[in-house]
């Protein structure tokens, strides 16, 4: 289902952070649930991650994670403010050591001048704080854009247990 290198880096996350004992969850929107979906193809995963919110709405994303309405309304789901967010009631809700975010426009369509396809934002969230990483990836076909944002949000992670 996933790249050999994708895997790799899931079974990398997974291990780190069973040997430092901490624990994950994913806040998803664009990637509806492959960071979740990758970190539980590696067997013993269940030791580490607590949860994966697919969080596709707006709606979703306060109802689930306790984005305020107003800041997506003056950001956009699409936004620093909102992928920060995101991961700090993953992180705050789940009661997890660390938790990822993702939220970004895949496309083919839904992309503008100021938020093109291929723009996507995470979140990582950790004890230390919140950190925020945008991304714009070049790649024009979904399941790519996708497939990258999934990885990054698997690197994030691994920096979260570093």
């Amino acid at each position: 289902m996933f790249a050999p290198d994708l895997m790799t880096l899931a079974e990398t996350v997974v291990t780190r952070a069973r040997s430092r004992r901490m624990t994950l969850a994913t806040a998803e929107s664009c990637t509806g649930g492959l960071v979740a979906a990758a970190l539980t193809s590696v067997a013993g995963s269940s030791a580490v991650l607590e949860q994966g919110a697919v969080t596709y709405s707006n709606a979703a994303k306060t109802r689930m994670l306790g984005v305020p309405e107003a800041l997506i309304a003056a950001h956009g789901a699409v936004s620093k403010p909102v992928a920060e967010a995101m991961a700090a009631g993953a992180r705050d809700r789940a009661g997890v050591d660390v938790a990822v975010s993702v939220t970004g426009i895949a496309g083919p369509g839904g992309g503008s001048a100021d938020k093109p396809v291929g723009l996507v934002h995470f979140g990582l969230a950790t004890a230390e704080g919140v950190r925020h990483v945008e991304r714009r990836f070049t790649q024009q076909d979904r399941q790519a854009i996708r497939g990258a944002a999934t990885e990054q949000a698997l690197m994030l992670l691994l920096e979260g247990l570093a």
